[in-house]
C-alpha cells in the first residue's frame, strides 16, 4: 500500500502521540482525516463557544484537506463529535455546518460524548475524502 502523511506546519504535532493530520492512500485516492479541534499550535482552545470551535476545526480541515490535495468539496463523509448531549447542540452547530457543506452534502453522523482530547474542547471534526480526478 502506497500511502502519504499530511502534517501542515501550522497545526498542532501529532508526532509524539504517533498520528497524523491525515493519511492519504494513494491507490485508491481516499483522504483520511483524523478529528480535527480548534486548537492552536500549543493544543489550546481559541474559541469558548460550540459555533466557535466548529468554525475553527473546519478551518483545521480545509488547511488538512488542501494539503492532501483535495478540498471540502471532495468530502464523503463527517463524523461530528460535540461534548454533551448532541442535540442540545444541534441548533448552534446545523447553521455552520450548512453554510460550509450544505452544497457538497457528506454522509454526516452527529455523536454527542462524555469528554474530547482536552476539558474546554467541545467539538472535534473528523472526515473522509477524496482526491479530485486526476488531469
Amino acid at each position: 500500500m502506497s500511502t502519504k502523511l499530511v502534517n501542515p506546519a501550522g497545526l498542532y504535532d501529532g508526532a509524539p502521540v504517533g498520528m497524523s493530520q491525515a493519511k492519504v492512500d494513494l491507490e485508491s485516492r481516499f483522504v483520511f482525516v483524523s478529528g480535527q479541534v480548534d486548537w492552536d499550535r500549543d493544543s489550546r482552545v481559541r474559541h469558548a463557544t460550540l459555533e466557535g470551535q466548529a468554525e475553527g476545526a473546519i478551518e483545521h480541515l480545509v488547511t488538512v484537506l488542501n494539503e492532501a490535495g483535495s478540498s471540502l468539496d471532495n468530502v464523503l463523509q463527517l463524523r461530528v463529535y460535540v461534548r454533551g448531549e448532541l442535540a442540545d447542540g444541534m441548533s448552534r452547530l446545523v447553521p455552520v455546518l450548512a453554510r460550509h457543506f450544505g452544497a457538497v452534502r457528506p454522509a454526516l453522523t452527529g455523536i454527542g460524548v462524555a469528554s474530547l482530547a482536552s476539558s474546554d474542547t467541545l467539538i472535534e471534526i473528523e472526515a473522509l475524502a477524496k482526491l479530485p480526478k486526476q488531469a
